[in-house]
């Protein structure tokens, strides 16, 4: 059976005007996402996008299954000691969410192996299944557990729109105190006594801007306003100390920051601020027992280590402790009694730098030591470490072919003790893959790192099918992860490459500061650069390569096939941002006032106009041949309109030379889901078959290397 023809949107006239520049727009229409046209429109895209696919059904089918024969279904995670309890997750074959619990801890006792059957006196804290219910998308996006450990307050969304209910509960009875607070904003903290709790609600444009204390089991009418903020730039969030002694309030903008601390047993106290915001001055606080921690960018981009007393009120309090070293950059601190540890990069790698705690010294820390990691190419990061007392850190590190290992790091002596690696079964062996950093050359001389793993059967040859991911935006690093889905790539032979390119954070702020507001045309030209060197190396073949990447990664899919359509052979654009001067022109729409930081003001300033205008994807396609293009979206997403790959799409279609059986343009829109995509792990692995099927089918590559084991 044929597959039908394309849809085709309606045209309606529209112009918009800015700077003396009339351009016509006739999907500008489709920003009323309530439109019954646009509706019909998703769902006749969605229609023509499974017709077009229908033959790669076995394809997603096979590689669902990979996935799901590579997954151990009955897991957990490593428990974690917090007062009386060991807290840890647990999820079920069959069940799409994770459940939440925990374990009484005796002291004298280590850390205990609760693998199989529920340990004694095993509690669920919360159960995603339970709070899923029927509901096609679920997502968590706050919980946290009273002092005394007898109240657990959850915020759920179940549309997508990043909007949370709260609901404050008894974890031992079960019995719910609470469900007056709706509509609220990520993140939610209890006071020290359990009887309030703080949480953000948001303004029209999506912005966190207003705290919010509220009592357990009273009308939300009566809830008091802490704080709001009115400057459009500044987003806020609220946290606690590891010790629970303090309440935090963080204010930033791309740009500045400002910290608000409130002693947790005084929950109607007033609020102080650490040091007001001075425009440009990034800085994060750690309180410390007796001190603050305060890592900032007061005199250098990459950011210098200072102390501050508890009670701080100003910048001119701060004590230098530790400066950033040439090819560093200090990304935040932890402090425990015991030693503090520093997130970093250096080399374009993270890091983990321990200081221990000497009463002794003047800086009140000995000589700092890094945590040692095998992999030459790696991510380290600190796991989840609630007690301030602890004599041991969890650290998590993995790659692109080691899975995730957690791992206990003693801070007296550095010694390692491996907590668990992530299973993969099916008969996975590391060594089948190998990974390294390459460098590619961009048109202005950068030396651009490249990250290329695949299969040990590999070789550079000049044959192979591949696939590059990008990002390179708001400092965001794309660093090593390892994949159980990615497997189903490398064991046919892909070699995935991921271009570490500016405007991400891997080689710290400058490499940030150098794809941004007027230097943003280098993160497009860097990625261009990697796919020639891919192809240059003998990594890829040239009529065998891919792109992919998802919301301000979906701008640069975009841009960069503006600029070299000729060099892939398959796109996948995920919730891409591919309307981005339609959008930043509009201040009413979420997240674009602070989005000026980062792209610059069109709306107020030409010359900023001019530079998006000739980026920015939706406005400069070309009648030339392009890639085979998907364009993937999710209706309820607030951070990415479905509206931009809709228009990106109906325009492609009526600009690209492309013949539709051959290099086909389709648009799939998650009709119940967010900016992440759809929820559960079950229907992920589904939404990832799907999309890497088209991927696979168009570079010729949907066989195996070899077998997988069982």
């Amino acid at each position: 059976m044929a597959t039908p023809p394309p849809p085709s949107a309606p045209h309606r006239p529209y112009v918009r005007e800015h700077h003396g520049d009339a351009v016509e727009d006739p999907y500008w229409w489709m920003r009323d996402l309530e439109d019954p046209d646009l509706l019909a429109y998703l769902e006749a895209e969605n229609a023509y996008a499974d017709a077009g696919t229908a033959h790669l059904a076995p394809l997603r089918r096979t590689l669902f299954d990979e996935i799901k024969a590579r997954v151990k279904e009955d897991d957990l995670s490593v428990p974690v000691a917090s007062g009386p309890w060991w807290y840890f997750s647990r999820t079920a074959e069959g069940k799409q969410y994770a459940t939440q619990v925990r374990a009484p801890r005796t002291d004298g006792t280590g850390r205990p192996d609760p693998e199989g059957a529920a340990l004694p006196g095993e509690e669920v804290v919360v159960d995603g299944n339970v709070e899923a219910g029927d509901s096609e998308f679920f997502s968590m996006g706050a919980l946290t557990v009273s002092h005394d450990h007898r109240l657990v307050a959850f915020a759920v969304d179940t549309a997508g729109d990043e909007r949370f209910d709260l609901t404050v509960r008894e974890v031992a009875s079960g019995r719910v105190l609470d469900t007056a607070v709706t509509r609220i904003g990520y993140g939610c903290e209890f006071s020290r006594d359990g009887r309030f709790v703080f949480y953000t609600r948001v303004d029209d444009a999506w912005r966190p801007f207003q705290l919010w204390r509220h009592r357990v089991g009273t009308d939300a009418a009566e809830d008091v306003l802490v704080h709001q903020e009115d400057d459009e730039r500044f987003w806020m969030g609220v946290g606690s100390s590891r010790d629970e002694r303090w309440l935090m309030l963080s204010l930033g903008s791309k740009t500045t920051s400002e910290v608000h601390l409130l002693d947790s047993s005084d929950p109607e106290g007033t609020w102080r601020v650490v040091a007001p915001r001075r425009e440009g001055v990034e800085y994060d606080v750690e309180p410390a027992d007796d001190r603050l921690l305060v890592v900032h960018n007061t005199d250098t981009p990459e950011s210098d280590l200072a102390w501050a007393p508890l009670e701080a009120t100003s910048h001119e309090q701060w004590v230098p402790l530790l400066s950033s070293g040439d090819g560093e950059r200090f990304v935040g601190v932890d402090a425990f009694d015991t030693a503090t540890v520093l997130s970093l990069r250096t080399g374009g790698l993270t890091a983990l730098r321990v200081l221990p705690r000497d009463v002794t010294s003047v800086s009140g820390h000995g000589t700092p030591w890094d945590v040692q990691v095998d992999q030459p190419v790696h991510s380290i990061g600190l796991g989840d470490n609630p007690e301030p007392d602890q004599t041991a850190i969890q650290v998590v590190v993995e790659s692109w072919t080691t899975p995730r290992t957690v791992l206990d790091v003693d801070l007296a002596t550095g010694a390692r003790t491996e907590l668990k690696r992530q299973p993969v079964l099916g008969g996975f062996d590391p060594a089948d893959y190998e990974e390294s950093r390459e460098w590619a050359s961009a048109p202005d001389g950068t030396s651009v790192p490249v990250s290329v793993v695949r299969h040990r059967s590999v070789s550079a040859d000049g044959s192979n099918p591949g696939l590059l991911s990008a990002y390179g935006a708001y400092e965001i690093s794309s660093d090593p992860y390892f994949s159980v889905a990615r497997l189903g790539l490398l064991d046919r032979g892909v070699v995935f490459a991921v271009a570490h390119v500016r405007g991400g954070g891997e080689m710290g702020r400058r490499w940030y500061d150098d794809g941004k507001l007027h230097a943003k045309t280098n993160t497009f030209t860097d990625t261009v650069a990697a796919a020639e060197y891919l192809v240059a190396s003998g990594w890829v073949a040239a009529d065998r390569l891919g792109i992919e990447g998802g919301s301000a990664g979906g701008l640069l899919v975009g841009a960069v096939l503006n600029l070299a359509p000729e060099r892939f052979r398959v796109a996948h654009a995920a919730v891409p941002f591919v309307d981005a001067l339609t959008t930043i022109l509009q201040p009413e729409l979420p997240l674009t006032v602070g989005e000026w930081e980062e792209w610059g003001d069109p709306l107020h300033d030409p010359e900023v106009y001019a530079r998006m205008r000739a980026y920015s994807p939706y406005e400069n396609l070309r009648a030339t041949r392009y890639p085979a293009i998907l364009a993937t979206s999710s209706l309820h997403d607030t951070r990415v309109y479905v509206t931009e790959p809709a228009k990106w799409v109906a325009r492609l279609r009526e600009t690209v030379t492309n013949d539709p059986a051959d290099r086909p343009v389709l648009l799939r829109t998650e009709m119940s889901a967010g900016h992440g995509g759809r929820s559960g792990r079950y229907a992920a692995w589904e939404q990832v078959a799907w999309e890497w099927a088209f991927v696979l089918d168009q570079l010729g590559a949907t066989e195996r290397v070899e077998p997988l084991s069982g």
